[in-house]
């Protein structure tokens, strides 16, 4: 018995299913390019094993604890962690059993798709996972995971991971990537710039955070010169130390602004005292956003927008368990008249990269693709977080492609924090692809030799121009 079906994803008519079967095959052993994401670097400077199965699998995704919650799982019997170091599970066989309990949440979900991947092309089960079967689950994975093969610099060698893009924030000292470095292992693992502690100003401790970025940077961070000073002195040291290619925006809105250096002074210096509205707040962010494309222009780093995320929508969760936990939840973004300021200032400069993603789909063809396709400076990043499924991917082409092309987009990133889902997500995005291909090669909308090159193009030269790499 297999959990993935060979054919998944590719068209049902047999002469269709053939040309994305062709594309498919042609890119094999085409390397991985993962160019945005949040794995952590320490498990390649330390290359230690992996703890268990709960903390591969579980702890770390939230596409899989977030659906558990969804039916009344309390997160701590996930072992998701509490701010207040309060009681949560600690035992990684019974996280593992709760979820293998509920695994049929999944069924028909990307993240279902991903998992069966990765537990049968990685770890060789062939059995569905389920109550019964979540011991020997536990077990088989959990000494695989012993074993030298399955270290995190074996298996990113086994994923045929050409670069991977970690993000940290821009008080990270980088102490696991210089690790990497020196520790003369020739994985490509790179950094990525994200400011948001010291560019938001309803970010906890902004006037805090600041300071340290004084401190760091020896500049005077509290005035506005001296601010974006160090901005750039740890920009520097993100690429130097960490090999940083792009920065990362997680902004509520994309609104962007373009003030004059005095009113600029005069708002940073309230948001130091603690006295910006909502407005005012989101004023600044919009003002960091052209202030960072500028920065782009100078240092050659790509710029991410990553818009419309409603975060920590749930006060509850935020309160005791923190940021970054499940309950981001999409939301309508403009992006028409919020990156204005922006593009009337950097908008037409060919040398600067501005990847938008967006969790608001009903945008793609009114107005990000409309946008990508006149604005030198602006490229479209893949469908992201609750979109990198299968019909998020199809209705992303089909929404953009007939405006902007396909040139005009960034290829594939996974966004992940859960290690062992990148080569089944790039399969996905892979497979996707293809049959999007296929179907416009048997429409007579595109010769076939196009679509070879294409798909190539889709699944690694385009992220490689994107990024720089």
């Amino acid at each position: 018995m297999s959990l993935t079906d060979p054919h998944r994803l590719f068209p049902t008519d047999p002469a269709t299913r053939g040309i994305a079967r062709r594309l498919f095959n042609s890119l094999e052993g085409v390397p991985i390019i993962s160019p945005h994401g949040h794995c952590d670097p320490r498990w390649f400077a330390e290359n230690g094993r992996f703890p268990n199965p709960a903390e591969l699998f579980v702890i770390p995704d939230h596409y899989v604890f977030r659906m558990l919650a969804s039916q009344g799982v309390p997160m701590t019997d996930l072992g998701i962690p509490r701010i207040d170091g309060g009681e949560t599970e600690t035992d990684p066989r019974a996280i593992w059993r709760r979820f293998a309990e509920h695994k049929h949440l999944f069924r028909g979900t990307p993240s279902g798709m991903w998992l069966d991947h990765s537990f049968e092309h990685l770890f060789g089960l062939t059995e569905r996972l389920s109550a019964g079967t979540a011991d020997m689950y536990y077990d088989h994975i959990d000494a695989k995971l012993a074993t030298e093969e399955f270290r995190p610099r074996a298996l990113f060698e086994r994923f045929n991971i050409e670069v991977l893009a970690t993000t940290e924030g821009a008080l990270d000292d980088l102490k696991w990537h210089k690790a990497i470095k020196e520790s003369g292992w020739s994985g490509n693992v790179v950094t990525t710039y994200r400011p948001d502690a010291v560019v938001d100003p309803e970010f906890e401790g902004f006037a805090d955070n600041i300071g340290k970025l004084s401190d760091l940077t020896g500049e005077d961070a509290t005035a506005w010169d001296g601010y974006l000073a160090a901005h750039r002195a740890r920009r520097a040291y993100f690429q130097e130390h960490g090999g940083a290619v792009a920065s990362d925006h997680g902004h509520a809105t994309a609104r962007t602004a373009n003030l004059g250096k005095a009113d600029a002074a005069a708002l940073f210096a309230k948001a130091l005292k603690g006295e910006c509205s909502a407005e005012e707040a989101d004023l600044f962010r919009g003002q960091m956003l052209t202030e960072m494309a500028r920065m782009s222009l100078d240092d050659g780093m790509t710029l991410q927008i990553h818009a419309g995320s409603r975060r920590g929508h749930s006060a509850q969760v935020a309160a005791k368990h923190g940021r970054d936990m499940g309950f981001d939840i999409p939301g309508r973004t403009d992006y028409v008249g919020a990156l204005k300021p922006l593009l009337d200032e950097v908008g037409l400069e060919p040398n600067l990269t501005v990847i938008l993603f967006t969790l608001d789909e009903t945008v793609y063809g009114r107005e990000l693709a409309p946008l990508a396709g006149a604005y030198p400076a602006l490229k479209l990043g893949p469908p992201w977080w609750f979109f990198d499924s299968y019909e998020g991917i199809k209705r992303f082409r089909e929404t953009t492609t007939e405006t902007c092309g396909f040139y005009n987009t960034a290829g594939f990133n996974d966004d992940t924090r859960a290690f062992c889902s990148i080569p089944a997500r790039h399969d996905v995005a892979r497979r996707t692809d293809c049959a999007y291909l296929a179907e416009l090669v048997a429409t007579g909308r595109l010769h076939e030799d196009e679509a070879f090159e294409v798909a190539r193009e889709l699944t690694y030269d385009l992220a490689k121009s994107a990024y720089g790499l």
